[in-house]
């Protein structure tokens, strides 16, 4: 998320780092945005993330799109 996100600013929302294994709180919130669906989801319930994309992924189907959606824009189609 950055501050060009139309998530930006919505009451609670944290800013998080991700990294390996674990996530750091930059700004303070009850939540964070999950990349794909939209949905927002409780920082005690995140679970998948993605380390160098730096998104919040609500449930591993959302990985996987996510993944099939680079996978595909890397082919070329």
């Amino acid at each position: 998320m950055n501050k060009f996100d139309p998530s930006s600013g919505l009451p609670g929302l944290a800013k998080l780092i991700y990294g390996d294994g674990e996530f750091r709180v930059v700004e303070a919130g009850a939540f964070v945005i999950c990349a794909v669906t939209g949905q927002k989801i409780p920082l005690d319930d995140l679970r998948y993330w993605d380390v160098d994309l730096q998104e919040a992924y609500a449930s591993p189907e959302a990985v996987l799109m996510r993944r099939q959606e680079l996978k595909s824009k890397e082919s070329g189609e």
